[in-house]
């Protein structure tokens, strides 16, 4: 890789109206980088916070994809649609006298810690390998297992507008028009989902975020100084420096006896590697018989000159 190499993860600020693989491609072309891609989709209709994974960092997804996230969306009382939200087709309109402010506080709250939930036709799972949104599409409908999701916090507060404005700190694969919808079942006036707007993703938040208008002004040294480095990324690994001699061992595919190596890892758990170059590898320790070894997982090749 050249010194100019972008490796490390982007908080890009998603705007209403593209999908989330175009916001990829926009800041793959801008970035001016080989490899990218984000780590959880969000709605064409939806805004927020995308972490963008560039260069060597798309090595990193399936860990940054497990992370909480943090959202904000409008609940609309008393219209249920065939997506769940606002722009799609009217299942049902409620013709009696809609929920008190207290009555939904109460449903909202109701919703906190575990509950099975039962993915959207409007999603990007997939059945067989195609996805659902594009069977819907179609007019088809699959019965979907529940899945069992976590909703850490949820509060609601009503604007001037008389909207209600719900706050959800929840687990991955937590679908927030889905979670409107069910708030809406258990009022019995039914519910969709208005606007939403992801505000963090683990570490991400939305305060930091930049723009597609905002890089496309930027020099790549400023673009590089804002993305996160990988080894930052995903700095709930421990991290333990070894000699150079037994990182060109790793490197190579060796498991290295840990006795060598002198450091204490958790046995099954990943790690982040340092050598005297930097970081250049998420390894685990693994027990056979009577000796522990430690190999790569994954391997990065970054100039460490660079992000």
């Amino acid at each position: 890789m050249n010194s100019t190499s972008i490796n490390g993860v982007l908080n890009l600020y998603k705007p209403k109206g593209i999908t989330s693989q175009t916001a990829v491609r926009v800041a793959k072309r801008i970035c001016g980088v080989e490899k990218a891609g984000h780590c959880g989709t969000l709605d064409p209709q939806a805004t927020g916070v995308l972490p963008i994974m560039l260069g060597e960092a798309v090595k990193i997804s399936e860990y940054l994809v497990e992370h909480d996230k943090h959202y904000r969306a409008v609940l609309i009382l008393g219209k249920e649609t065939d997506t769940e939200d606002i722009t799609g087709n009217v299942l049902h309109e409620h013709n009696g006298a809609l929920p008190s402010f207290e009555e939904v506080v109460n449903a909202v709250a109701s919703f906190v810690g575990e509950y099975m939930q039962v993915p959207p036709m409007y999603s990007a799972l997939k059945v067989d390998g195609i996805k659902l949104v594009n069977l819907a599409r179609d007019g088809v409908n699959v019965e979907r297992e529940p899945r069992k999701v976590t909703v850490y916090e949820a509060s609601v507060t009503e604007n001037d507008s008389g909207e209600f404005l719900l706050d959800v700190r929840c687990s991955r694969g937590t679908y927030i028009r889905t979670l409107c919808a069910d708030i809406g079942k258990k009022l019995g006036c039914g519910a969709c989902m208005g606007e939403l707007e992801r505000a963090s993703v683990g570490r991400f938040d939305i305060n930091a975020s930049v723009t597609l208008e905002q890089l496309r002004e930027m020099e790549r040294s400023d673009i590089a100084s804002l993305v996160t480095p990988i080894d930052a990324a995903i700095d709930f690994f421990p991290a333990f420096r070894i000699n150079d001699f037994s990182a060109r061992l790793i490197r190579n595919g060796c498991a290295v006896d840990i006795r060598k190596l002198r450091i204490r890892p958790q046995c099954e758990e990943l790690f982040r590697l340092y050598d005297s170059g930097g970081f250049f590898a998420i390894a685990i320790a693994e027990k056979r018989g009577e000796i522990t070894s430690v190999r790569q997982k994954r391997l990065f090749f970054i100039n460490t000159a660079s992000t």
